[in-house]
């Protein structure tokens, strides 16, 4: 563990380490004689310090790497050459080719853990987070020797610190666990061997600084950085990707509904009164400056087609790709045209597509659901598909659906003498194809080597959407399904009601808000299928402490096989569910609540207790 901390002791820039692409001037020193009071006395190249934050680079086995914020967007953790996303690594979804990500769901992670921690060349979140607390920190303490600025910029780079400190303590936090708070710069002499922070006590340290950058941001007036929406300049600011005030209100409220939940809480009901409260000053505070859930029509503006949309509160711009981005490796499957054997693709499981409700809110997670909803007329096991949620066809590919440069997408399989003929959409020469049935809609931008367009892709980081879920989550278990939070405008039912109303949902059944117990398992489901596939499901069901049950399995897909009409079958095709095989299936053990850390840091520490290797 020495190494993990050894990234916090260089107190000047660390500027041999981190590149920023927006001024390469501070690589230069300490080589260049630059003095401390030349590198930080100066606002410009104060601020492009700070700013490796966003655009930081170090070299790493021959060639510059990320080692920035962006290792903190699910989108860009779907960017890489091992082909698997959070979701993933979990029971909501199979990826399409065989590969480590499988791997990791059956429960073996340690063999590759350095792709998560260092490895420049993958995703080393834990270090990238690291040098981020330092670079803020930093900023913090020297921000008194900046000689020519205004003052609204310091607010605004102060602002910008505490929150980045708190971001990457918090992303720290959900993947690797409670950590130390670091607050200053560790020097050589300081000591490195620090006890970790209980899971709460980390949280609400986030929730802290949260509220401190949330401050300096009203100071500097940006609340929000671009202008409301009608005016000039809406969602075109320069800063845009800088985080502002809402998106820190938001992140405080995050960070304390993870303080609350039950893989964290050691402060019981008032821990969820506390979470209620913030989720609901979020809101009105995004809402004051003219953020607003997207209709149904710009429900996808979420995740493709631009850069930012006014739900998001905060996002990473993942740019304009190409239908044949290797990029796209990890979310689009092969079987679109891209690749025979390299692309994998993100494909839904049986298990998660049963939590999208009919139309009517009826609930499709068990076999007794289904047959509840059969017998109301709503659904029809051999027409699967009809009459779901709205945000159904949104996210999901499923057989018949339409499908641009497709018609009507072919995921079956027909017998004939014995032998099988594939749909195009199931063609068995690719190995990025699906084997549940389904493929990933909601992020994925639906251009193929049928529909060779390019796509803006953007990452919502923190949206609107989830402050309501957040809030109902947390109103629900502190005060019931239907008696607001003091001094709030909704209950926690009329929360998830604003949700589904939005893209012309029905409201939730009152069979499902009699007991807060009850309405929690739909709270689970709603946020489920609202957030889906935008990388919060791994940790919900972690931090719910409901992974023991969905990890276990099995693992279902949708066998559909062509066959002629008939009044057993009306749609001209068999649906039957049936396990994945076992080499796809997931497993649970304790351990994986968090990952482990390299051998090498976990024999290194007396004070920090290390994770469970598995």
């Amino acid at each position: 563990m020495k190494k993990l901390f050894i990234l916090l002791f260089i107190a000047g820039l660390g500027a041999s380490i981190l590149q920023s692409c927006s001024d390469d001037y501070l690589d230069r020193a300490p080589e260049s004689g630059l003095s401390e009071e030349e590198v930080f006395s100066k606002f410009e190249n104060f601020r492009s310090f700070f700013y490796a934050v966003y655009d930081g680079r170090k070299y790493f086995d021959g060639g510059w790497r990320e080692y920035n914020l962006r290792l903190g967007s699910p989108l860009y953790f779907s960017f890489w050459d091992q082909k698997y996303s959070w979701e993933g690594m979990t029971d909501a979804a199979d990826q399409g080719r065989y590969m480590e990500g499988h791997t990791f769901k059956s429960g073996q992670v340690s063999a590759f853990i350095n792709k998560f921690t260092y490895d420049g060349k993958r995703r080393p979140i834990l270090e990238s987070m690291f040098m981020c607390i330092r670079v803020s920190n930093t900023a913090i303490q020297k921000i008194g020797m900046v000689k020519d600025g205004k003052q609204h910029d310091l607010d605004d780079l102060l602002g910008q610190a505490y929150f980045v400190r708190a971001f990457a303590h918090f992303e720290l936090m959900r993947i690797w666990g409670p950590m130390p708070y670091i607050r200053h710069v560790i020097g050589p002499e300081d000591e490195w061997d620090i006890p970790r922070l209980t899971k709460y006590e980390t949280l609400a340290n986030v929730a802290l600084d949260m509220d401190s950058s949330a401050m300096f941001f009203a100071k500097a007036d940006l609340m929000r950085r671009d202008a409301p929406p009608g005016q000039p300049g809406h969602l075109t600011h320069p800063d845009q990707k800088r985080p502002n005030g809402v998106a820190a209100k938001a992140y405080k409220a995050r960070a304390l509904l993870y303080a609350a939940s039950p893989l964290n809480n050691d402060k019981g009901q008032k821990a969820w009164e506390d979470a209620a409260k913030a989720s609901w000053e979020a809101i009105q505070i995004a809402e004051q400056h003219g953020y607003a859930l997207l209709s149904a029509a710009d429900y996808k503006k979420n995740f493709t087609g631009n850069d930012y949309s006014n739900e998001q509160l905060w996002a990473w711009a993942g740019g304009n790709l190409a239908w044949n981005s290797g990029n796209l490796a990890g979310i689009a499957p092969g079987v679109f045209g891209n690749s025979v054997s390299s692309w994998s693709g993100v494909c839904p499981t049986q298990n998660f597509v049963d939590k999208f409700e009919t139309k009517w809110g009826d609930a499709l997670n068990t076999e007794a659901d289904r047959e509840a909803a059969a017998i109301a007329g709503h659904y029809n096991e051999q027409d699967p598909y009809k009459d779901r949620d709205p945000r159904f066809k949104l996210a999901i590919v499923y057989n018949q659906t339409d499908l641009p440069g497709y018609g009507k997408a072919q995921i079956w399989y027909e017998m004939k003498n014995g032998v099988a003929s594939y749909g195009e959409l199931l063609n068995t020469t690719y190995l990025g194809r699906s084997f549940t049935g389904y493929y990933l809609r909601k992020t994925w931008g639906e251009h193929s080597n049928k529909n060779r367009t390019s796509v803006r892709y953007t990452d919502p980081l923190i949206r609107l959407g989830e402050l309501y879920l957040n809030y109902a989550e947390a109103a629900n278990e502190a005060y019931g399904p239907n008696t607001p939070a003091p001094g709030a405008g909704m209950s926690a039912v009329q929360a998830i009601n604003v949700i589904r109303t939005r893209v012309n949902m029905a409201d939730v059944l009152p069979k499902y808000t009699t007991s807060k117990e009850v309405f929690r398992e739909r709270i689970k489901n709603e946020r489920n299928v609202e957030l889906c596939y935008e990388g919060h499901y791994y940790h919900d069901i972690r931090r719910w402490k409901d992974a023991p049950v969905t990890m276990a399995g099995p693992l279902m897909g949708m066998d559909i096989e062509k066959v002629p009409v008939s009044p057993e079958y009306p749609t001209g095709y068999k649906y039957l569910r049936y396990p994945l095989t076992s080499d796809r299936q997931s497993k649970w053990k304790d351990a994986m609540y968090y990952l482990p850390l390299t051998t090498e840091d976990n024999f290194k520490m007396k004070n920090f207790y290390p994770n469970e290797v598995w």
